[in-house]
């Protein structure tokens, strides 16, 4: 029987042989790791601890929250928040970044994270997640700002997600592949379960919510119709159509087997370039995607190369096998011509 390797044990071998994390960056991923384990409890209790339904409050961005989404939010600031490796944190739950207290030695990274993704699915048990991704505070900032958060995605240092389903899956980059990992509920660990993810080029599955076809620009509509239209159509075969609502649920899956994942700017709030947030889903999402040999883009230009203006931006997006995520980037380009 293969030796069962831990995250620990892979990350000490990423730290130890290959040199490709620094020591604090380990610790800090077991950290978020453990985290996820707590959130990935009070997720399976479920209505037996009461944890269901609307916290009666609403997010920054005017959502209401659901108890689960506040728990786990807790969860990862207490967490960190003995500190030693972090700097500071930012979630998609908080109107703004969260200073590691003065009582703990402060770290050189920051944590950014989206506590509960897809937590509308919650009270029907559907697939939900936990994302996340971790910057390097800039050198030379005496202190920390809201500014040293306003990276590019290409600057991530790690990035990845937990999905709390049938089994409690952790994705994982830290810039040399996808690595994936299981909880071991009898051994309390999560363990190595597949190295070096690669998403195939092509696909015949497409993730959107057909419910916003009225809403879509016409580079988007021109690409779904010719899904739709299957082998009759400009494309010749046959595609099928997946949607989750939870980003992390639909990614696993274009990890897993390819595929691609729209979420588009449309016509219902022109001014905003998008619904999922850059810096918590976007950019985290888009780096495993990369690493995984996919791509990833607002419908024309590299998510990855975005410089977010502020710490709750939104944006486009269009990620997974590379010649469809080609294809869609393609039709947007050639729109504006």
């Amino acid at each position: 029987m293969p030796t069962k390797i831990s995250l620990t044990r892979y990350l000490v071998e990423q730290q130890r042989v290959d040199g490709r994390i620094p020591g604090d960056l380990r610790l800090l991923l077991e950290v978020v790791a453990r985290a996820c384990k707590g959130i990935s409890h009070a997720v399976t209790k479920g209505a037996l601890a009461g944890v269901l339904g609307t916290a009666g409050s609403e997010n920054v961005q005017g959502e209401v929250q659901k108890k689960l989404d506040i728990i786990a939010n807790e969860v990862l600031i207490e967490a960190n928040e003995w500190g030693g490796h972090l700097a500071a944190m930012a979630s998609e739950e908080m109107d703004s970044i969260y200073l590691v207290p003065n009582r703990y030695p402060q770290g050189e990274y920051l944590l950014l994270f989206d506590p509960l993704d897809g937590s509308s699915n919650i009270d029907v048990n559907v697939s939900i997640g936990t994302i996340f991704s971790v910057l390097k505070k800039p050198e030379g900032s005496p202190g920390v700002s809201e500014q040293d958060f306003l990276q590019a995605g290409a600057k991530q240092v790690a990035a990845g997600y937990c999905i709390y389903g049938p089994q409690t899956t952790l994705a994982l980059t830290v810039g040399d592949g996808v690595a994936v990992f299981t909880l071991d509920a009898d051994q309390g660990s999560f363990v190595l379960t597949q190295e070096q993810v690669r998403i195939p080029e092509d696909t015949k599955e497409f993730a959107i919510n057909m419910s916003n076809m009225r809403h879509w620009d016409a580079p988007v509509k021109r690409y779904v119709d010719e899904c739709l239209a299957g082998r009759d159509g400009p494309r010749g075969k046959d595609f099928n159509m997946r949607w989750v609502a939870s980003m992390v649920a639909d990614v696993h899956r274009i990890l897993t087997r390819g595929g691609i994942f729209l979420y588009p700017w449309d016509k219902r709030e022109p001014d905003k370039p998008g619904k999922l947030r850059l810096m918590y889903e976007a950019n985290p999402m888009s780096w495993l995607v990369e690493q995984a040999g996919g791509a990833a883009t607002n419908g024309r230009e590299r998510i990855l190369d975005l410089k977010p203006g502020k710490l709750h931006e939104r944006v486009a997006v269009v990620l997974g096998s590379r010649n469809e995520v080609e294809r869609v980037t393609r039709y947007h380009l050639e729109a504006r011509k």
